[in-house]
């Protein structure tokens, strides 16, 4: 719901003026998809995208509260850890603190890569 908040709201800042001159060129509704409303839901896209991985990342009580026993498994097979149970289950439970340091390490790695990436891709988006 929170995301499709955002992209309302960024649809509705895209100029009518632009589907209309698109239209008046001759563009389809497909181009005119393309080539109007995907280029002006770029930055919506780019935030909730990240906003969305940065959440998944954290996300740790909901797959904690499926654990059973005393442990932090995520499930009996492991079916619901995530990074952020993992790096708890090594380093709190298992005591492997090193190991939960480097998991700690790859994740904030993970996310200045995706944010690198939604950085250039805004740069090269804008015409």
């Amino acid at each position: 719901g929170y995301n499709a908040l955002i992209y309302l709201a960024a649809m509705q800042t895209i100029p009518h003026e632009l589907y209309e001159a698109a239209a008046l060129d001759g563009a389809g509704r497909w181009r005119r998809f393309r080539h109007v409303t995907v280029p002006g839901l770029r930055p919506a896209l780019a935030f909730t995208g990240l906003v969305s991985t940065i959440g998944a990342v954290q996300l740790f009580g909901e797959p904690l509260l499926f654990s059973s026993g005393a442990g932090a498994s995520g499930g009996a097979d492991h079916q619901y850890q995530t990074l952020g149970l993992y790096l708890y289950e090594q380093g709190w439970v298992n005591l492997h603190l090193g190991r939960a340091a480097a998991i700690a390490w790859a994740m904030l790695l993970l996310l200045v890569v995706l944010f690198g990436l939604v950085r250039l891709a805004r740069g090269r988006g804008v015409r």
